[in-house]
């Protein structure tokens, strides 16, 4: 089997159509191009739905945070609500869009390497439960902020000294780069002291996120032996037993056929023991778990569709060029991400051969996937849909040549609806006010 024809990858519910077409949530993919035009992203209900029940199954006792910045619309936020998660947050307009949704914002959660005034001021007003502090001038800021008579509950970021991840930009459990307060150097120690100094806050617990695409159960593990050798100080020095222990998210997913992804249930399993074996070893207490997935929970219930543009031979390699590209998703040119595009709506007989999908961007590295096997009479008109495309996609989507963001459709029992709505030329219009 050709691995574009592999469908391990792509949301639960899809299935194989007559003419090459493959239907999501009940619906065709070509019905959701034709009716909503391409570029577009589509969400599976169903899957973010039961990838919710799965991390509440694997990890009882816990409390399981999405994390926003994966994906965030009102309707994803009233999805994660129903099904019991709380919400991570790290901005006033993330924080601003779920509460608005009607998300409770004591399942709230707000982190960030360099909060502004607006988003501390946004987190107190409307009550979020718990604020991740992250650096040491942030303390300051945050006391004074807290109105007189009522105490914030914070947790602190720690950075335990572990290299994990897909790539070195998302790799965040190391020293040398911006997030959180280190162990190594003492500069964790010293926040905590200087939090429980002050009467507007209450340190509840410790908070660390090792990185991105995380395949491997072995660095959680490393940090829950870390984290409760801090606590186990903290007690000695300061004569508190912490409460909550936040692990983060980094929950690594496969983008093609074949590649590994990180076994939640085991991951629970092992993290759970690790915990209580590392806290009976301190005599601590073992304190509430929290965990906070975000592309494992969105990320393969989407699915992007984009139109053929032109398809171009040159001595070296054959572009096939959509209608859309780094605008939509920059992950290629900042991760390397690999993804595979599959032909739908029309079955071919061609044999495949390597082609490179690039998007219609004034840029070099405006490339979606390179070398990948697609049918060679692939030609303009034609529908080419990427699987595992709800994570990072319209979160980080940009205005580059004005070409407008896609949108977000759902789909679910044979209907699709419309999520979030086509950037206009118009809403680029709106917001140019220089004449």
């Amino acid at each position: 089997m050709d691995a574009a024809d592999d469908l391990t990858v792509w949301p639960h519910s899809t299935t194989r159509l007559a003419h090459g077409d493959l239907a999501v949530g009940g619906v065709p993919l070509t019905a959701i191009a034709d009716r909503f035009g391409t570029p577009a992203y589509l969400l599976d209900e169903a899957d973010v739905r039961e990838r919710c029940r799965t991390y509440l199954h694997a990890f009882p006792d816990t409390d399981v945070l999405y994390a926003a910045k994966a994906f965030l619309c009102r309707a994803m936020a009233h999805w994660v609500a129903e099904e019991g998660l709380g919400l991570d947050v790290c901005s006033a307009g993330e924080l601003e869009l779920a509460v608005t949704t009607g998300f409770p914002a004591a399942r709230i959660v707000l982190h960030g390497n360099a909060k502004s005034p607006e988003d501390l001021r946004s987190a107190l007003r409307l009550g979020v439960g718990r604020i991740v502090i992250d650096s040491a001038s942030e303390i300051a800021r945050l006391a004074a902020a807290v109105p007189s008579g009522s105490r914030q509950k914070v947790l602190v970021r720690v950075v335990p000294g572990i290299a994990a991840g897909g790539h070195s930009k998302i790799q965040t459990g190391t020293d040398d780069q911006k997030f959180g307060l280190s162990i190594t150097d003492g500069s964790a120690q010293h926040a905590i002291a200087r939090i429980l100094d002050q009467p507007g806050l209450e340190l509840v617990g410790l908070h660390c996120h090792l990185g991105s695409q995380i395949t491997s159960d072995k660095p959680y593990l490393c940090a829950v032996r870390r984290l409760v050798g801090l606590m186990a100080r903290i007690k000695d020095h300061h004569g508190i037993t912490l409460p909550e222990l936040d692990l983060g998210g980094g929950h690594g997913i496969a983008y093609r056929p074949g590649e590994d992804a990180l076994d939640i249930t085991t991951l629970a399993r092992k993290v759970r023991v690790e915990l209580t074996e590392s806290c009976a070893a301190a005599g601590l207490a073992v304190p509430r778990l929290v965990v906070e997935p975000g592309r494992a929970i969105v990320g393969p219930a989407g699915v992007a569709l984009y139109r053929v543009l032109s398809v171009k031979r040159t001595s070296d390699r054959t572009f096939v060029a959509v209608d859309g590209g780094m605008s939509d998703n920059p992950r290629p040119a900042l991760y390397g991400v690999r993804y595979l595009p599959r032909l739908i709506g029309r079955r071919s007989t061609a044999a495949c051969a390597p082609v490179t999908v690039v998007g219609r961007h004034c840029e070099a590295g405006d490339v979606l996937a390179t070398d990948i096997q697609l049918p060679a009479d692939t030609r303009p008109g034609d529908l080419l849909a990427v699987p595992v495309a709800g994570a990072y996609h319209l979160s980080m989507a940009s205005g580059y040549n004005l070409v407008g963001r896609p949108p977000v459709v759902a789909v679910a029992d044979g209907h699709a609806r419309l999520l979030v709505r086509r950037e206009s030329l118009e809403d680029f219009r709106s917001r140019d006010v220089g004449l």
